[in-house]
Parts: structure tokens; C-alpha cells; sequence
């Protein structure tokens, strides 16, 4: 497989990675709806391992509806949302679809936290869902 490569708005920050994803989620809970604007967030999960990322990003933690820390990076140029990672599980990084290259290679496989969607919300009645927080991926 080749590099799947993306970066933020402004192009400060760019990023690659030598894996594909292992899962890509639809996520309505309440702090991705913040991020995305009122909608969900598309989130490719990837091995931390095959990531690197070049330029500067800004970390800002916070408690995920799970009750997990999870750090998220943005670029702080372009304000850029870019990247998660739970601190419970830093061997996977979760990047944002729109920040990728090539967003068709992130369609999701599944929608999370749907309890937590509004009622005008799309969500894919042939992903499988759940309505909070699943077991771990990867």
C-alpha cells in the first residue's frame, strides 16, 4: 500500500502514515459535535507506530463522555482539528477524515455515541452502532 498522507488548512502541518486504517468511526458524542460544527466527526483509526507527522501542533486534553482523557491535537495557525488519542491506549491514533488527502479511503464502518444525536442527525442504518462507547478497536 502506498502513504496515506494529509495535513491541516494551511499546510504547517502534514501528515503519513505507512498503514492503512484499522477502523473508521461516525462519533455524535457530545465533544465531537462541538468539533465538528453541530455534526459528527469521521475518525480513521491508526497503528501510532506507522504515523509521522511533521510541524507544530497544539495538545488540548480533556474527559471524553467515557470517562477516558483523550488528547486532541489541532495546528495552532489554522485551528485545524487533526488528531485523538486516548492516554489509555497511545498505540492507536484516531485522525480526523477531512484532514486526510484522500478521504475515500476513511468511509466509516460504524457510528458511535448515537444516543447522544440529535434527532435531525443521519446515521447509516446499514453500519452497525452503538449508543455510547464500544469496546476498544485495535
Amino acid at each position: 500500500m502506498t502513504e496515506i498522507t494529509g495535513g491541516c488548512l494551511c499546510g504547517a502541518v502534514r501528515f503519513r502514515s505507512t498503514a492503512p486504517p484499522f477502523i473508521t468511526r461516525t462519533c455524535w458524542c457530545r465533544l465531537c459535535q462541538a468539533l465538528g460544527a453541530g455534526s459528527a466527526t469521521v475518525n480513521a483509526g491508526f497503528p501510532s507506530e506507522a504515523v509521522t507527522v511533521e510541524g507544530e501542533v497544539t495538545v488540548y486534553e480533556s474527559v471524553a463522555d467515557s470517562g477516558t482523557t483523550i488528547r486532541r491535537s489541532f495546528c495552532p495557525k489554522c485551528g485545524t482539528d487533526l488528531f485523538s488519542q486516548a492516554l489509555t491506549r497511545m498505540h492507536m491514533i484516531f485522525i480526523r477524515a477531512g484532514a486526510l488527502d484522500d478521504p475515500e479511503i476513511a468511509a466509516p464502518s460504524v457510528t458511535i455515541w448515537t444516543s447522544q444525536a440529535p434527532s435531525w442527525a443521519q446515521i447509516n442504518p446499514d453500519l452497525p452502532s452503538f449508543e455510547g462507547q464500544p469496546p476498544p478497536a485495535g
